[in-house]
């Protein structure tokens, strides 16, 4: 059980902030992030505030990696793989959280802190038995073999689900649907491979 003694009242906030995050979508927020929904106009204070955090074991963090905050110890036992939203599969939309759970505890290990659910809107993958309304459930990596089914987020904040093909100077995201062109980009941060697909039969 974690403890909250010794730890300032704007700790604690930045501290549940942070973890909301990580249930919502799967990855934590930036400084930036951070910075924004406290109010905090230098990224030294929140930075502050993350170095007290680590150090009263609270959060881990990687160095050079402006997402890679964990939590060094979750609290909660919930129900469910966290539902954090929706997952463009025609064009690009910009990513939109959702403070859901999904339960497939029948199929996937809800302890697996690497898993979480993602439900498509659009049909560009449809060729790859995965349709408008499915949900997809995601491993988080920051590698993929070429050709996975992967979720991608762009520079500009848009998420994906598309086969990735890494090329010389840009990376191309390939629907599955004949009728539609790939997607090219420069720079794409890679969220997680799909593990699995569920489908709601009415």
């Amino acid at each position: 059980m974690i403890s909250f003694e010794n730890v300032t009242r704007r700790q604690k906030a930045v501290y549940e902030f942070i973890r909301k995050k990580i249930r919502q979508r799967g990855y934590g927020p930036t400084v930036r992030e951070i910075g924004q929904h406290f109010g905090i106009g230098s990224p030294n204070g929140v930075v502050c505030h993350l170095k007290a955090l680590e150090k009263k074991g609270l959060i881990t963090r990687e160095p050079n990696m402006s997402r890679a905050i964990s939590l060094a110890a979750e609290p909660i036992e919930e129900r469910g793989l966290p539902m954090a939203g929706r997952i463009a599969a025609g064009v690009l939309h910009e990513a939109i959280e959702q403070d859901e759970r999904v339960d497939f505890d029948e199929i996937f290990d809800p302890a697996n802190k690497n898993l979480f659910v993602l439900q498509v809107s659009g049909d560009s993958m449809i060729e790859d038995q995965i349709t408008d309304g499915d949900y997809v459930v995601i491993r988080k990596q920051r590698t993929a073999r070429r050709g996975q089914i992967v979720v991608v987020l762009t520079e500009e904040n848009e998420a994906t689900l598309k086969r990735w093909f890494p090329e010389k100077k840009r990376i191309r995201l390939e629907p599955a649907n004949s009728s539609m062109k790939p997607i090219y980009v420069k720079n794409a941060r890679l969220l997680g491979v799909v593990v699995g697909v569920v489908r709601k039969v009415a």
